[in-house]
């Protein structure tokens, strides 16, 4: 861990004033909070995928595209918004964030209803996805490294905000109209965003570096903890999210189960990988992040093997299904306290922005490959066989390149 630099010195005024005396408990509950919203909005027409379908009369790759592009964007954008928080801060940036989402939230509820319109407002409720890169500086300021692994998973639980769409948004559709969801979310974001312009304090010792923001992006670039990490992470979370994207129809192709029973196996999966999270973050403050990087990984690819053997749903499947479930949350915990041990504390967002994008990027391709192995195959042995080869490599990546940069 480096020191900041002359330039990179906190600037007199760059944060709130008394930030110091705030709570970190309190600064570390309102962030997540600001997570869990701005994710739910986030993840608000994924639920809605198949009833649009029906409505706009869209092909499966139309209503693919439409739940799709908020992921991309949402991914993309960590990119430039942990860069800004480098600078801003989160006071500035969560609140912002917040209001900037409540415009796609409504114009999706009242007046999107054609297909461009809403790949339109999908672009732009992608802003929701972002928060995360605010976030993980922000809680990272606020606890000392000997718990900045449990403080980081407790964060990063918020992405359950995906959860909480699933399970919410198409029963309060059905029983207080379509637009309800979407009035809902707008109304708590706006709250939010007063709370947390009047409760969210920067520390007042926070760095803050200088120069243009694709300066601090390029020097982010630049460093190969981002890329290392940036893998890690990708197959980690982006497991996570392949997995709560894609389970539902392996089940139903590979197992026949029907769609409600699909969708309630797939729930408890993102559930216990969401739990999960801060007990990585935990395990890596307490044992060496390195080791539990590498038992993790190594898990995961067993399970994947395991899972490519299309065993009897009950118990094995289920177990196998589950237990990679849990590896993969405290392996997004672990990555993420690695992030807070080998990034310097100004860099901590931009880093952050790049390896956030590429964990929802990493969600995204696996469905194509696991609906392109089904094509072909005829089943989905080789897609597990391939997520196994991944996290090998991500294994032994964790056991190298990533140990040099713990020990530097």
């Amino acid at each position: 861990m480096t020191a900041p630099s002359g330039r990179d010195r906190p600037r007199a005024g760059a944060s709130t004033p008394g930030g110091a005396g705030a709570s970190p408990a309190l600064m570390l509950a309102l962030s997540t909070a600001g997570f869990v919203l701005t994710f739910w909005a986030w993840a608000l027409l994924s639920p809605l995928g198949a009833s649009l379908g029906e409505h706009l009369r869209l092909t499966s790759f139309e209503q693919s595209l439409v739940v799709a592009v908020p992921v991309v964007v949402g991914s993309l954008g960590r990119i430039p918004v942990g860069a800004l928080t480098d600078r801003l801060g989160a006071r500035r940036m969560f609140p912002a964030l917040a209001l900037l989402t409540v415009l796609p939230v409504l114009y999706l509820g009242h007046l999107a209803d054609s297909l461009p319109a809403y790949l339109a407002g999908g672009f732009f409720l992608g802003l929701g996805g972002t928060t995360f890169a605010i976030g993980v500086p922000f809680v990272n300021s606020w606890y000392p490294p000997e718990r900045r692994g449990l403080a980081l998973g407790v964060f990063g639980a918020g992405m359950g905000g995906t959860a909480v769409s699933s399970f919410t948004t198409v029963a309060l559709v059905e029983a207080f109209g379509r637009t309800f969801p979407f009035d809902l979310v707008a109304v708590l974001l706006v709250v939010y965003a007063v709370v947390a312009y009047l409760l969210l304090r920067d520390r007042a010792d926070r760095p803050v570096p200088q120069g243009t923001m694709l300066g601090r992006l390029g020097t982010a670039l630049r460093m190969p903890a981002t890329w290392h990490l940036s893998y890690l992470y990708a197959i980690a979370f982006g497991g996570f999210v392949a997995f709560s994207v894609y389970l539902p129809t392996e089940l139903i192709n590979d197992y026949g189960l029907a769609r409600g029973d699909a969708a309630v196996r797939t729930a408890g999966f993102v559930v216990l990988a969401v739990v999960m999270r801060p007990v990585g973050g935990w395990l890596a403050d307490r044992l060496p992040p390195v080791r539990v990087l590498v038992a993790v990984f190594v898990a995961a690819a067993l399970l994947a093997l395991l899972a490519a053997l299309k065993l009897q749903l009950l118990p094995a499947g289920t177990v196998a299904f589950l237990l990679l479930a849990a590896v993969l949350g405290i392996g997004t915990g672990a990555v993420f306290a690695m992030v807070a041990r080998t990034v310097p504390a100004e860099r901590v967002g931009s880093v952050t922005g790049v390896v956030g994008a590429a964990g929802g990027l990493g969600g995204f391709f696996p469905p194509l490959v696991m609906g392109a192995v089904y094509t072909v195959t005829g089943g989905y042995g080789l897609g597990f066989v391939l997520l196994a080869v991944a996290a090998l490599l991500a294994a032994l990546l964790s056991a190298t390149a990533v140990r040099r940069l713990a020990t530097a």
